[in-house]
């Protein structure tokens, strides 16, 4: 497991230095220039999907584990592989690439303050977290690897005309190689797909609020079906790993993993069919 988290890392680390090799800071930066487009963005993203997941965490018997993870992956936005992951439906790559690293940024302030309101309704199992600890895993993992694209840019631009398409190159490998892994570790681990056994009260909770996302993505998106693709997929990608640092700071990762393993496999399964759909709009 050791090895398929270093492996995560390493994918992340690259994809984000390719978004920062081959996109301008205009083009990272094009969203806040929409404002009607960024609001209806942050209001899907930040407001509305935690609102769900609250709702049905009330509704719902769950576990303070399953609870505690779902709360954390409504307070996580930005995740590092939503380009990846909207580059499959056709959406507008300038428009997503800026709206995740916008999210990313917001988080640092936002996700403490969503982890607030659920702490202040449920008992979950971690401990609050301050706006610093996000800020630092933030800035490693997502911007680190930006800013060092943009430097490279600015002061090596021929090397960057050289790496640029073969970075973007392997960063699809160790992406593809990342999704076979996590195949392979479900398929030869059965403890594992074991722990994934979280009773049918939290499968349809997990499920619910992978449709509702990628819904209340979708409707607010605006009229152009490549932005509409993009804010659902934006919706419904959590940041697993700042769920997983933030549980970690409680040595709680271990019992919430179950639950983020589970959202990963159901909300693909939700978001499959949704790619085709909306795939066929866009072009």
């Amino acid at each position: 497991m050791n090895i398929l988290l270093a492996f995560t890392s390493l994918t992340i680390f690259t994809l984000m230095l390719t978004i920062g090799v081959n996109q301008s800071l205009e083009q990272l930066t094009s969203v806040w220039r929409q404002r009607a487009v960024l609001l209806r963005a942050l209001l899907a993203v930040l407001v509305l999907v935690p609102t769900v997941v609250i709702a049905l965490l009330l509704v719902f018997d769950l576990s303070p584990e399953v609870a505690t993870g779902l709360a954390l992956l409504a307070a996580a936005p930005g995740a590092p592989l939503t380009t990846k992951r909207s580059k499959m439906v056709a959406a507008d790559i300038d428009y997503i690439t800026s709206l995740q690293l916008t999210l990313a940024l917001l988080a640092i302030v936002v996700t403490p303050l969503i982890l607030s309101a659920f702490y202040a309704v449920f008992a979950l199992t971690t401990e609050r977290v301050s706006p610093l600890d996000v800020a630092w895993q933030i800035a490693l993992v997502t911007f680190l690897p930006v800013i060092v694209g943009l430097t490279l840019q600015r002061f090596a631009p021929k090397l960057v005309a050289v790496i640029g398409k073969p970075l973007n190159v392997l960063a699809n490998v160790l992406f593809l190689l990342l999704m076979i892994a996590l195949i392979v570790v479900l398929a030869i681990a059965p403890e594992l797909r074991s722990k994934l056994l979280l009773g049918w009260s939290a499968i349809a909770a997990i499920l619910i609020i992978a449709v509702a996302a990628v819904t209340i993505g979708h409707l607010l998106g605006g009229p152009r079906p490549d932005q509409r693709a993009g804010l659902a997929v934006a919706s419904l990608a959590r940041n697993i790993g700042l769920a997983l640092f933030i549980a970690g700071l409680s040595d709680g990762e271990g019992a919430i993993m179950p639950t983020l393993l589970a959202y990963i496999l159901l909300g693909t399964a939700v978001a499959v069919p949704y790619s085709v759909w909306i795939k066929r709009q866009v072009t």
